[in-house]
């Protein structure tokens, strides 16, 4: 079942996001069972939504990658992450594949 994940991680920096998608390349290698990704800025914290295929999808991918370039990047702290079902995804500005 698809699930939506959004994270809040308070501290996180423009600079620190753009570190670590260059050295995690979640553009380039793409992770098995990701559909989508948003990320926005609200002052000093990071508020990201994705869609994954499944919740195990998205937990192999943190902790086989994001964590890891986190942790290389040396951004401090832990996200607040929620996890539900998806219900509905309309996305009227992107076709499907």
């Amino acid at each position: 079942m698809a699930i939506a994940m959004f994270m809040t991680w308070n501290g996180v920096t423009p600079e620190q996001y753009e570190a670590t998608r260059a050295l995690v390349g979640w553009e380039r290698d793409l992770a098995p069972g990701g559909l989508f990704h948003v990320a926005g800025f609200d002052g000093d914290t990071l508020r990201i939504a994705d869609v994954w295929e499944s919740a195990e999808d998205f937990q192999r991918f943190v902790d086989g990658r994001l964590m890891p370039g986190v942790a290389q990047v040396g951004i401090a702290g832990e996200p607040e992450v929620h996890i539900v079902p998806v219900h509905e995804l309309f996305t009227p500005g992107f076709s499907r594949r």
